[in-house]
């Protein structure tokens, strides 16, 4: 099958880098990703060298060529960040018992809005270390080490009512801050309320890298499993929101350009380990949105196809311009819409 077009980016074209052989090679307007154009697109095309006259075992290699290569780069990037050291991300997630954990980090989540922890400074992301007793106490201070995200609250509600040094690292560097702790009253009375601040008034996360061995290929492989499972089940989610007139899981589960550069932006913070991880992951997403049976997408034209064919009826060209150009339109307003929730939720 002729190739007509490489193109990074969707239509219009901003820039036609080269033309080589009978290809085109374009910049576009749309950063929606890529696409390749290919001769005879359309499933009713005779002419030889199109896309129409290949068989339908060569239409169905085609059409999942980009979902295996999504799918091989991620298991590839999993082998390698596994043996350098692999981030958790999933409270499941695929161990082998004699790897090590070379890394384990208590890391700021969500800070509550008027929180002890917002009036001392700390800023999401930031690597508690210790809590320590300020006060009066002199040589009976307390000091708690921070081994996991499960030992703040337990430090905190030890040191409930009183004044605490926060030595944290932000940036590489090592800061106090401080800070008094609410009181157990105060903690009981926002129970149930719109923002129960807690002693310190912050959900910590653990930061745990995982380093592998000879298991690496098996440890890349479980995991990838995972996430395909994990995106499968917050899809479900989101679609039954959606049914139910809830779009709550859409919003917080969807992100777009605006949202993925976000998430670049702040995974930067922990190194190239976890900008790699995040790559894998999109990776992965990719390979499993472009599978579902979405017009315009390959998983659409595959199942468009196959329908087609199993029918033993004829798809022509209008027929099938009709069904993908209608999805491409949806693509490019859920592309607007999503790019506004990414900027409500990010930006302002």
């Amino acid at each position: 099958v002729e190739v007509e077009e490489f193109g990074i980016g969707f239509p219009p074209t901003a820039k036609t880098i080269t033309k080589k052989n009978g290809t085109e090679y374009t910049i576009n307007w749309l950063p929606l990703g890529g696409f390749v154009k290919l001769k005879g697109e359309h499933d009713a095309d005779t002419i030889p060298g199109s896309f129409g006259a290949a068989s339908l075992k060569n239409k169905v290699k085609i059409m999942t060529a980009g979902v295996v290569m999504n799918l091989i780069t991620a298991y590839v990037l999993f082998t390698f960040i596994a043996l350098i050291g692999m981030p958790k991300l999933l409270d499941n997630q695929f161990v082998v018992d004699s790897d090590n954990t070379v890394t384990q980090e208590v890391l700021t989540g969500f800070i509550a809005e008027g929180s002890p922890a917002e009036q001392a400074g700390l800023q999401e992301f930031d690597r508690i270390v210790a809590l320590t007793e300020t006060g009066e106490c002199g040589d009976t201070c307390a000091v708690y080490q921070l081994n996991e995200a499960a030992d703040l609250g337990g430090a905190t509600e030890a040191l409930a009512g009183k004044d605490i040094a926060i030595d944290i690292i932000r940036d590489g560097d090592q800061q106090t801050l401080n800070t008094t702790l609410n009181t157990a009253e105060v903690v009981e009375a926002s129970r149930g309320t719109d923002n129960p601040v807690g002693y310190l008034g912050v959900v910590p996360n653990d930061f745990i890298l995982n380093r592998a061995t000879w298991s690496a290929p098996i440890v890349a492989g479980a995991v990838t499993v995972q996430y395909i499972g994990a995106t499968f089940e917050n899809l479900g989610q989101i679609i039954g929101g959606l049914f139910q007139g809830d779009a709550t899981q859409a919003r917080e589960n969807v992100s777009g350009l605006v949202g993925v550069g976000y998430i670049f932006n702040a995974s930067g913070t922990f190194g190239a380990i976890f900008l790699l991880m995040i790559v894998a992951v999109i990776s992965l997403s990719l390979a499993i949105m472009n599978i579902l049976p979405i017009p315009a997408l390959d998983g659409g034209r595959l199942f468009v196809t196959l329908y087609f064919h199993a029918r033993n009826k004829p798809l022509t060209k209008e027929l099938e311009e009709k069904i993908h150009g209608t999805g491409y339109i949806v693509l490019l307003l859920l592309f607007v819409l999503i790019t506004i929730l990414d900027v409500q939720r990010f930006i302002l």
